[in-house]
């Protein structure tokens, strides 16, 4: 029987509005600001091997906020580049406004940006069929694994993509984060359950070698425990990625999720000052380098 549950993905216009209150709600842009400004400059400065010319390609961009931040940075430890900037986002609302922010911001004329409104199979595929040979300094993944069938081919896939001493750097939820533990609640025909500690494992296990840096997050909950509050069903959506989750999943699921939101705030609190309606969304980059 089908499950009646469906992705979030196939709804765009409710996608946005649960992801704009995720923001909100949760300090997952700002730590990941704080490490685009304190420690991927480092990162950025070991690629490239002197080169002029750079190619970076950016998979699941969103609307490329944290796209430009991160160019920021390997301008100014790169200072006279150009960058071929090859963006992949199936969203069209995304990359709408990807556009007009490249179009409105100054100083990015040594940005050359490539458009490609697909998903990353869709571009693996893409890329295989023009049996495309361009190399890439730099690839970042932002939370975007969980929407593939298959992360770890995904990842051997941009990997063998990488140029002499270019990154991959990729973005998920902590395997140590408590809401990583939420496998037994996971529908894999709508995405994938995928930590960085299932990453590890992966990488490990073909004995490619890596870097891990924690970023810690946490996001307010509370709207999510008031039957019928339209924010805290937009949050369950965004946080299980199930469309309607509310009104779709089982009173059993349901009552699985939020247990396992307040549970997760008892394992990993990073307030001093506890409170049992913050949810710890800590998230783990890892970057790893050319075969």
């Amino acid at each position: 029987m089908a499950s009646p549950l469906k992705s979030l993905v196939i709804d765009d216009n409710r996608y946005q509005k649960s992801f704009q209150l995720f923001l909100e709600r949760s300090s997952e842009h700002q730590c990941m600001q704080d490490f685009i400004h304190n420690t991927l400059p480092d990162i950025l400065a070991s690629i490239g091997d002197g080169k002029s010319h750079l190619n970076v390609i950016g998979v699941g961009s969103g609307a490329g906020e944290i796209d430009l931040e991160m160019l920021s940075q390997l301008r100014l430890k790169h200072p006279g580049v150009t960058v071929d900037n090859e963006v992949v986002e199936p969203s069209s609302t995304q990359l709408h406004q990807y556009k007009v922010m490249v179009s409105q911001k100054p100083n990015l004329d040594y940005i050359k940006c490539t458009w490609n409104k697909m998903t990353s199979s869709e571009f693996e595929e893409q890329w295989r069929v023009k049996k495309m040979t361009k190399k890439a300094d730099f690839i970042h993944m932002i939370q975007m694994l969980y929407y593939v069938k298959d992360p770890g081919a995904t990842i051997e896939f941009f990997q063998s993509l990488l140029d002499n001493k270019g990154k991959l750097l990729i973005i998920l939820v902590s395997g140590e984060s408590g809401w990583g533990n939420r496998s037994q609640l996971c529908n894999t025909e709508i995405s994938q359950c995928v930590t960085t500690g299932d990453m590890k494992s992966f990488l490990d296990s073909k004995g490619v070698s890596y870097q891990s840096y924690e970023l810690p997050s946490q996001m307010e909950i509370t709207e999510c425990f008031t039957e019928g509050d339209e924010k805290g069903e937009l949050l369950l959506d965004f946080l299980t990625e199930v469309l309607d989750f509310s009104n779709t999943a089982s009173p059993e699921l349901k009552a699985g999720v939020l247990e396992l939101s307040l549970i997760t705030s008892l394992w990993y609190p990073i307030l001093l000052n506890y409170n049992p309606n913050k949810n710890s969304l800590n998230h783990t980059v890892l970057t790893t380098s050319a075969k």
